[in-house]
């Protein structure tokens, strides 16, 4: 039996991944532990095989905000998180694993461009959010040794049944809209039970070293809001017509031009990047979002 303690309370991957040990491993165990205020740093890590970083600030609009608001983000994402690995390494603990994001690796390609991400593919984050993520893998690796193992995932896109982000909205358009732009873009994303799967294997093979978990198949953006729709017994018509206007706004820059390219750009990894040596990748996009939609899919089968 291994022991977990989740280092961040009231988070959607931390507790997305307590709810599926529950309901599909007797070998691990967690706790949690708030990681606001200084009350943490009191708490004795002995005893723990592993801590699960998940306290951080997501990525939201970071168009126009002050410099305090920027310094938040190193603190809560990069420092925040180096400090609990320190202590973490101090106690004892053998393995340390932090939610990044592919976000280090910069922004989404705009419509009909290709961007494709290998492990050749250097980082450059576009924003202080994105270098929040990656000054804190850096001061992460300096900890790593052979007795403390540390795991960085990067992570495209997550989503699941109370996620937040863009699939909220995807899927509010797909209940409500009669048509919606058929643009041939593909987008790496991640269901949250394949991600909770893909922990773990991490946690059970004692793994350290960069990891990038995605769904097996890449996912074109009309194609997952037609699969909401279907859930919903609804038909909404696939059109072209605005493809032009969306390319426009694409390169406009801006506000519109990043949400425009951040819903219809391309952005993937390559899928070589995310196998592993055992299964993760459970859910294809249908049954996800079945399930993602609350829908009974023993029902919606027969």
């Amino acid at each position: 039996m291994k022991r977990v303690l989740i280092t961040g309370a009231g988070s959607y991957i931390g507790t997305s991944f307590e709810d599926w040990l529950r309901e599909n491993s007797d070998t691990i165990v967690t706790d949690t532990q708030d990681m606001k205020g200084d009350a943490w740093k009191a708490r004795d890590f002995h005893g723990y095989d592993a801590v699960f970083h998940v306290a951080g600030i997501a990525h939201a609009d970071v168009g126009k905000v002050s410099e305090e608001r920027k310094q938040l983000y190193y603190q809560v994402n990069s420092r925040l998180a180096i400090a609990c690995a320190r202590k973490a390494k101090a106690d004892g603990v053998a393995q340390f694993i932090f939610m990044s994001s592919i976000i280090v690796y910069g922004e989404s390609a705009g419509i009909g461009k290709e961007r494709v991400i290998t492990r050749e593919t250097p980082l450059s984050p576009a924003n202080f959010y994105g270098d929040s993520k990656v000054k804190a893998e850096e001061g992460l690796q300096e900890l790593a040794d052979d007795t403390f193992h540390v795991v960085i995932l990067r992570p495209p896109m997550i989503y699941g049944k109370g996620s937040k982000g863009n699939y909220p909205l995807l899927s509010k358009m797909a209940r409500k809209l009669p048509f919606f732009p058929d643009v041939d873009n593909q987008r790496s994303m991640l269901y949250i039970e394949n991600l909770c799967k893909f922990i773990y294997l991490m946690i059970e093979e004692e793994e350290d070293g960069i990891f990038f978990p995605q769904n097996a198949e890449y996912v074109r953006t009309c194609d997952m809001v037609r699969s909401i729709a279907d859930t919903h017994g609804r038909k909404i018509h696939m059109t072209r017509v605005f493809n032009p206007v969306l390319r426009l706004l694409g390169k406009s820059g801006g506000k519109l031009g990043g949400m425009v390219n951040k819903a219809f750009g391309n952005l993937v990894y390559e899928r070589g990047m995310s196998e592993y040596k055992e299964d993760y990748q459970v859910y294809g996009l249908e049954e996800s979002v079945r399930r993602t939609e609350g829908q009974d899919t023993n029902k919606l089968r027969k």
